[in-house]
């Protein structure tokens, strides 16, 4: 069975992180900048909740906020909702399509290690129903 850390293998593990007291205007040019949904958001260095595309239009845009006016803090998704290495892509799935979510922190050892969106997962069952496809083609096709 396919775990979340095969989804992980070969994916650029780097955190991108910003500041609970930053604006959600600097959360937005950074997300622009690394073309990326979320931010994991830091209080006072260790991470304590994530910041989403949908964050910012629900809570800054509806809300009639300014972006440079509101810190990311106020607008930020915590506590997390997060899956293991060792969870299956088919839960990871499931989760993120009963919860709404886009994007999941990993967590192993209580620490944040790598973050997996919806994109990433789609990409990967795809990716193995090709291998799948393929194999049963060369199956039928040897005889």
């Amino acid at each position: 069975m396919d775990r979340v850390a095969d989804v992980l293998k070969g994916k650029e593990q780097r955190l991108l992180t910003v500041a609970s007291d930053a604006s959600v205007y600097d959360a937005v040019k950074q997300m622009v900048g690394a073309n990326v949904g979320s931010l994991l958001v830091t209080v006072d260095g260790r991470i304590d909740g994530i910041v989403t595309e949908r964050d910012y239009l629900r809570r800054v845009t509806l809300e009639g906020r300014t972006d440079e006016d509101t810190q990311v803090r106020e607008i930020m998704t915590s506590p997390l909702i997060v899956v293991r290495p060792d969870t299956s892509v088919d839960e990871c799935m499931a989760l993120m399509t009963d919860r709404r979510i886009r994007h999941v922190p990993v967590v192993e050892g209580g620490e944040v290690v790598a973050m997996v969106s919806i994109g990433d997962v789609v990409k990967f069952q795809s990716k193995q129903q090709s291998f799948k496809i393929q194999y049963l083609t060369d199956y039928i096709t040897a005889r």
